[in-house]
């Protein structure tokens, strides 16, 4: 069998990132390397010609996850034009939806790797990139009064309760209480970074 070309090759790693993303997002960081690699409609053997350990994949992954939370975030402040608190409370409606409740997989990299960056002590990117992504996701949130750390973890807590209790009535009691909480009192919203 030939060698693939360059521009296959880049392609193919793309290929990896994107499904890796989604894969860790939905089922965690341990899900095996030929996993992935099936996955991504790719042979076992070629992931160690993409990349130097499955945690430099992880690194990248959630790199990739943290910036599509970033597009989306500039995507929903362009589709309210502007208008910070209706893009901000587009984005919460959103976030405490039963879709994104559904769909880990292509949602919140904050909500759905927590607990495997709480486990993994290593001092790498993928810890560096999920700290900053925090904090952009906190300034996203911010109000004049309200530095956004609250609004992220009322809206953390309740999409993981919500995804622990997903057969039960309970479930979307849990995302209508906490859209509730934070539509109640009207904030005046800062200007998103």
């Amino acid at each position: 069998m030939g060698r693939v070309s360059q521009t296959q090759a880049q392609a193919n790693r793309r290929r990896v990132v994107e499904r890796a993303s989604q894969l860790f997002r939905e089922q965690g960081t341990g899900v095996s390397v030929a996993d992935l690699m099936k996955a991504a409609g790719l042979t076992h053997g070629g992931f160690y010609k993409q990349f130097a350990s499955k945690e430099a994949l992880i690194d990248e992954a959630v790199t990739h996850a943290f910036g599509e939370l970033a597009e989306f975030h500039a995507t929903t402040l362009e589709e309210h034009q502007g208008h910070s608190a209706e893009a901000q409370q587009s984005l919460i409606d959103g976030y405490l939806s039963v879709r994104h409740r559904d769909d880990p997989a292509s949602g919140c990299p904050v909500a759905a790797l927590a607990t495997d960056m709480a486990r993994d002590s290593g001092d790498h990117g993928a810890h560096r990139t999920y700290a900053e992504g925090v904090r952009d996701f906190t300034r996203w949130l911010a109000t004049d009064d309200e530095d956004g750390i609250a609004r992220l973890c009322t809206m953390l807590g309740a999409l993981l309760l919500a995804r622990a209790t997903k057969d039960s009535p309970l479930s979307e009691q849990v995302l209508s209480a906490a859209r509730s909480a934070l539509s109640a009192a009207p904030q005046q919203v800062s200007d998103i970074p």
